[in-house]
């Protein structure tokens, strides 16, 4: 019951608007500067090989110290 009155205040309160200048909205997002790199521009190719081994590598890092000391402990 109590939630509801709460609600029901919050509501009638209205909602609070996040208000900027039509500058700040379109401050150079075509740039690609909120990313943590360069992007590559003509070299998609080296871009795309160098990305995809990095996520293989991450992905089958667990496998492979697992398949690591599932082989060492067997051994001994």
């Amino acid at each position: 019951m109590a939630l509801t009155v709460l609600a029901r205040s919050a509501a009638r309160q209205g909602v609070r608007t996040f208000r900027t200048s039509a500058i700040a909205r379109s401050a150079g997002h075509d740039n690609y500067h909120h990313l943590p790199f360069a992007w590559p521009g003509d070299k998609k190719l080296a871009f795309g090989t160098k990305i995809g081994a990095f996520l293989v590598v991450g992905f089958a890092l667990p496998f492979v110290a697992s398949a690591y000391q599932l082989k060492k402990s067997a051994g001994a």
